[in-house]
């Protein structure tokens, strides 16, 4: 069960891969999570990660999970559930794909989509049933402040981020008074693996200042979450700024 600050005890990493949700995994460890399960496609990336955090001192365990096969979604999951009460899910996975490559090649445009977007909508259901069915939990979603306006430079995968934010906050919703807490994070340019060769955005970030935010957050039990704080100044002038203007930013 969670403590008094809202902090788990054990945790679900969907995407255990994922720079930003191995950043949150130690914070948490630091803090009291003991149990740890990493959800990802069998790789010798996700043995090291369960390695590292192993010495850490938690119980760390790996499970099969493809985010573009919905239908062992229950299957996975069910296996994690099956073993005790999870008191946090991380939602993590996500791809940013290449925008002049996906608009030429429309099969790649839809494997973003399909992994962000509906690859998120499966497993966040399953994972938000099981919660549910347990009386307790956070459900953590990792959005994008990608998803607030269509930019050209990235409406692919800012649109999948547009679908997978307003999914979560309308499940969110519907989890409201059962016991089950969702949070959407919303981090802008993140210096990671995935953006490694990309020109740097203004107000960029690191995956372990998105991981401190993301505590704060459980602590507040807060359901939106900026990485930093700021974007949410930025972006709501930005989304009022007329698209003949917008357009011509350079963003």
């Amino acid at each position: 069960m969670k403590d008094a600050f809202g902090l788990p005890q054990s945790l679900l990493v969907l995407g255990g891969t994922s720079e930003i949700a191995l950043a949150t995994a130690r914070r948490l460890i630091a803090r009291r999570t003991r149990t740890v399960w990493l959800a990802g496609r069998p790789s010798p990336a996700l043995d090291r990660t369960a390695e590292r955090l192993r010495a850490l001192g938690p119980d760390v365990h790996t499970v099969a999970f493809d985010a573009l096969d919905h239908e062992s979604h229950e299957t996975a999951l069910g296996k994690v559930f099956a073993n005790g009460d999870i008191d946090m899910v991380l939602l993590a996975f996500g791809v940013l794909g290449n925008q002049a490559t996906d608009e030429r090649e429309p099969v790649n445009a839809v494997r973003v989509a399909q992994t962000n977007y509906t690859g998120a909508v499966s497993a966040g259901l399953v994972a938000a049933r099981a919660l549910q069915a347990q009386g307790h939990g956070s459900l953590v979603v990792l959005s994008s402040v990608a998803g607030e306006r269509a930019r050209r430079s990235n409406f692919i995968y800012g649109s999948s981020k547009a679908g997978l934010d307003v999914f979560a906050q309308g499940l969110g919703d519907a989890l409201h008074g059962t016991g089950v807490h969702v949070m959407v994070v919303r981090p802008g340019f993140v210096r990671s693996k995935m953006t490694r060769g990309l020109e740097e955005a203004p107000l960029a970030t690191t995956p372990e200042a998105v991981a401190t935010a993301i505590e704060l957050g459980l602590r507040r039990r807060s359901e939106v979450v900026w990485v930093p704080g700021t974007l949410r100044v930025v972006m709501s002038a930005l989304r009022h700024v007329p698209r003949g203007l917008f357009r011509r930013l350079p963003i």
